[in-house]
């Protein structure tokens, strides 16, 4: 007799189905499993003969032989203990066989027989839901797991002994219920802030339009500060965005107690931070801080410290909102649709520029640090905005800065014209001006006439690139937006093309 259960094995974000197959028949005494399992499913023959002793079932003196189908697909992860375990007590007769048929099994066994949680429950809940099936899965995944929808039949118990008491009727497991994270109460607030006002209106205007966005400036002017601001200003989560972005952050095993959360994803990486720690890789192709900053932001302080290849990586992502790794073993693609925001210094000794002091490696100090940065992904950024030291009249002043929810309120209100706007053109994927196409930029960003002749004055000062001069129409779509005017004016585009000017000096050292 051969016992199925259906289980995933996850490529990305998505759950491939796989069918666990036991058979026990006469033979050589043990437990042989096939079909292409790795380390951690090669041992889980351990794990599950223990559970089972431990749950007072003992294995007969026969041969048990597992096979993990379709069996040219890599079967990687913990998860696979549970349903290898059910698949056997059915097999034995310890559970009904047909109990398991309308269910996906996600879990990882203890040698006490208790059930650990696993990452993925929330894509595994998915899975199922495309198969019109259940799920059982761990206890404390089962809150995660909830949140694939409440028409999913999902099973969350402690123990192998909770769940087959709970197929003989001797023992209800009550459906998980879905789990929020609380947002910090300390949230830092803008209004922290004293001076950089020109920062805090580009920060505005990269919050409203989703913009890429570089501060540059001598050590201790703000920068940081700044960044750490940003997610006080943007809005929260969609629907749609939250179940991407917990997907994501589920496969990466970093959804603690199974809590979502709707406060968009803030990624600050040292710059020591590897290409596969950026991107994504290792041996199981796992999602990288840019993945994991899906929706949200990536912070990268200390631009010019990461290794230039490794921010070169970056250039694709920006472009297509996807990381894709491709490895000798594993094809894999993770939702990547993130907002870059980088802060520096203008010079290895930080002060360049400043009023008093001057390199002691003159010019070559500021272009020879400014210079680890490639053109192509400075082109990338679309607001570049210049940070000065923050001088101590404004440090002792008293200064009525403005908080946080108040500029929250102007950006929420800018982008629900972008969608309103993105709906109507049959787009209602787009949520920001940033995500736009470049045929559509020229359409809902056409400037006026004295507008027009900015541009075309700008471009031939400046020689922007196609790529430069769509971001100046995104950028100036925006800033009309927090005016709530339907055009784009002079004034807009004056504005978007003043974010372009310190970038082009650093294009020109690099």
């Amino acid at each position: 007799m051969v016992a199925r259960v259906s289980t995933v094995a996850f490529q990305g974000i998505d759950g491939l189905p796989v069918d666990v197959q036991v058979m026990v028949a006469p033979g050589k005494v043990g437990m042989q499993i096939v079909g292409l399992p790795d380390k951690a499913v090669a041992e889980s023959r351990e794990r599950v003969q223990a559970a089972l002793h431990a749950s007072g079932l003992a294995l007969p003196p026969k041969r048990v032989t597992v096979n993990l189908a379709p069996a040219d697909l890599p079967k990687e992860g913990s998860h696979f203990d549970l349903p290898i375990a059910l698949a056997l007590m059915a097999a034995l007769g310890a559970i009904p066989g047909d109990a398991l048929q309308d269910y996906l099994v996600i879990g990882e066994l203890n040698l006490d027989g208790t059930v650990a949680a696993v990452a993925g429950a929330l894509p595994a809940a998915i899975a199922a839901n495309a198969l019109s099936k259940g799920l059982i899965c761990p206890f404390d995944s089962g809150p995660e797991a909830a949140w694939a929808g409440s028409d999913i039949d999902i099973l969350a118990p402690r123990s192998l002994i909770a769940l087959a008491n709970h197929f003989r009727g001797t023992q209800v497991l009550s459906r998980p219920e879905p789990a929020i994270r609380q947002n910090p109460a300390n949230f830092s607030d803008l209004g922290e802030i004293k001076g950089q006002e020109s920062a805090k209106r580009a920060l505005e205007v990269a919050a409203a339009g989703g913009h890429n966005l570089l501060f540059v400036g001598p050590p201790g002017s703000g920068k940081s500060m700044l960044a750490q601001r940003l997610p006080s200003i943007l809005p929260p989560l969609a629907a749609s965005e939250l179940l991407e972005v917990s997907m994501i952050h589920s496969i990466a095993g970093q959804l603690s107690g199974g809590k979502l959360s709707d406060r968009r994803p803030y990624r600050a990486p040292h710059h020591s931070a590897t290409m596969a720690a950026l991107i994504g890789g290792g041996l199981r192709a796992k999602p990288g801080e840019a993945s994991l900053a899906h929706n949200g932001i990536l912070f990268l302080d200390e631009l010019p410290e990461f290794n230039p290849q490794t921010l070169d990586a970056l250039r694709q992502p920006l472009e297509t909102g996807e990381c894709v790794i491709a490895r000798a073993n594993h094809h894999v693609s993770y939702p990547a649709s993130f907002q870059l925001i980088a802060a520096m210094n203008p010079c290895r000794c930080g002060m360049a520029g400043e009023p008093g002091h001057s390199c002691a490696r003159g010019p070559r100090c500021a272009s020879d640090y400014q210079g680890r940065i490639s053109g192509p992904l400075l082109d990338r950024i679309d607001i570049r905005i210049d940070v000065p030291a923050v001088s101590a009249t404004d440090l002792i002043r008293p200064m009525t800065a403005e908080r946080s929810e108040v500029v929250a309120r102007r950006v929420a209100s800018a982008r629900e014209l972008q969608r309103d706007r993105f709906l109507a053109a049959g787009m209602p994927a787009l949520s920001s001006n940033a995500r736009c196409s470049t045929s559509l930029i020229e359409k809902i960003a056409e400037p006026d006439a004295g507008g027009l002749q900015l541009l075309r004055d700008a471009a031939e000062k400046m020689k922007f690139s196609a790529r430069g001069y769509h971001r100046i129409l995104k950028v100036a779509r925006t800033l009309a937006d927090l005016d709530q005017s339907q055009h784009v004016g002079r004034i807009h585009l004056a504005e978007a093309n003043s974010y372009r000017i310190a970038g082009d000096r650093l294009q020109s050292a690099a």
